[in-house]
């Protein structure tokens, strides 16, 4: 007979599935299905593409120091008659003018404008870093998930089937006794409307667990295949609660990248204030041109120019744009206020599930061994005619509840720890010490950072 057995080491309760006959051979892990999640996730690596994305934004920032330099040629053919004065020899002829002309122009000074703008360009990368960061969490909180549902699914399953074959012998026992008269009519309609739940009850299971199977294809990447029992991770959780809001106000992701958000605020203010400053810029040239007039063959030109530009009236945008973007900053200053409350909301909400999981196991243990001694009790005195069929299904569907409400205690235990670790921004290859290499997005930010030109990317493309 199916049977859930709870199996603790170190304080840690593991989701344990005993079949009958010998156990299939172990082929899976919950740390395996972190990693293929983490590595292949769909959304997890169109998310790292738009972190790489966004580490352009900082060279296209720093282009602001560097000049910008164009070549400029022209040519064409032109027909010149010229006479200066009446009666004076004509000049006349076929030109062919060329001109090759080098510009540079470089920006001196813009208000800070540009290193600003350099700066905000790093925050959008830090922001959007804490972005990925909590996605990370997000898909591997949804993939410790899912392989619990797998598990408690497939439990759910094997004891609906083992509650089955229980009710179809007892519905053969209570025919073959109501053969000999021992018992009534009415025993045997009773058994027969239990195994028609019973049967109901093991197809929904197994809906259940398709379904299951068809998302644990979607988040994992694969098919699951032989899973072994899933253990929480306590080991990497703050001791007490207090400890884990004050690690959730610190290290979550969410709430640090709000702090990049009132950075990125902050400097866009400051960017929108510089075009109020004056400008300097220098402009160089260097030109040759031939046969542009019937007097000159060639002629060479340079010239080197600084220009002040001081803004006095604009139309009055720019002044609106420096109100809005203060009442934005005083928005996401308010906003992360919000964030830390609803980061400190989730991880005491995480916190109280866990510890309710934690006494839900034990009550469920319990529940399972009173359910089977009083299933056992109750047989033996309906063979001595104390007990009546019903009283038998009813300690057999007691059993079978209580069985389901072990192996779902036992999957909520394991899920609430990942999520407590998820909400205190604990929720990473690193901590979980994962076999995997390690997602770095500073390396591809080192490697466009100071790029002057090129348009390959760091892998080629």
């Amino acid at each position: 007979m199916f049977g859930v057995k709870l199996v603790t080491a170190a304080a840690a309760a593991v989701l344990v599935m005993a079949c009958a006959g010998p156990m299939p051979a172990l082929a899976d892990t919950i740390e395996a299905a972190l990693v293929r999640a983490y590595q292949n996730n769909p959304q997890l690596n169109a998310q790292r593409a738009f972190v790489r994305a966004t580490d352009e934004g900082v060279p296209q920032a720093l282009s602001g120091y560097r000049p910008n330099v164009k070549l400029q040629a022209t040519g064409g053919v032109s027909y010149t008659d010229l006479q200066t004065a009446p009666g004076a020899p004509a000049a006349h002829g076929l030109q062919r003018p060329r001109s090759v002309t080098l510009m540079a122009n470089q920006t001196l000074y813009n208000g800070q404008q540009t290193a600003n703008g350099v700066r905000k360009a790093e925050a959008s990368v830090s922001g959007e870093r804490e972005g990925l960061r909590v996605l990370e969490q997000n898909v591997l909180l949804s993939a410790a998930t899912i392989y619990m549902d797998y598990l408690r699914d497939a439990a759910i399953v094997e004891v609906q089937r083992s509650n089955t074959r229980v009710l179809e012998q007892t519905l053969k026992q209570t025919r073959d006794r109501f053969n000999v008269g021992e018992v009534t009519r009415t025993d045997v309609a009773q058994s027969e409307a239990q195994l028609a739940a019973g049967r109901t009850q093991q197809l929904t299971a197994e809906a259940n667990l398709t379904a299951t199977r068809s998302n644990f294809r979607r988040i994992i990447g694969s098919e699951p295949v032989n899973l072994t029992p899933g253990s929480p991770v306590d080991r990497y959780l703050p001791p007490t609660l207090q400890q884990a809001v004050e690690t959730a106000l610190t290290e979550s992701p969410a709430v640090t990248s709000a702090m990049y958000g009132i950075d990125i605020q902050f400097l866009t203010l400051k960017i929108n204030e510089g075009a109020l400053l004056p400008t300097v810029t220098l402009q160089a040239s260097a030109s040759e041109s031939y046969e542009t007039s019937v007097q000159s063959y060639k002629a060479f030109n340079a010239a080197a120019t600084a220009t002040l530009t001081v803004p006095i009236y604009q139309g009055g945008g720019e002044y609106a744009l420096i109100r809005q973007s203060k009442e934005t900053l005083a928005q996401r200053r308010l906003t992360l206020e919000q964030t830390r409350d609803q980061a400190r909301s989730d991880v005491v909400s995480a916190w109280g599930k866990l510890l309710a999981g934690k006494a839900q196991v034990q009550s469920a243990q319990a529940q399972v061994s009173a359910s089977e001694i009083a299933l056992n009790g109750v047989r033996e005195e309906a063979k001595a005619g104390q007990r009546t069929t019903l009283d038998v299904l009813n300690a057999q569907q007691a059993l079978v509840n209580a069985r389901v409400s072990l192996v779902t205690a036992q999957h909520d235990r394991v899920v609430a720890s990942y999520s407590v670790l998820q909400t205190v921004g604990r929720l990473s290859p690193q901590v979980l010490n994962l076999p995997t290499t390690t997602y770095d997005p500073s390396v591809h930010y080192q490697q466009v950072r100071d790029s002057w030109a090129g348009v390959r990317t760091p892998d080629g493309r």
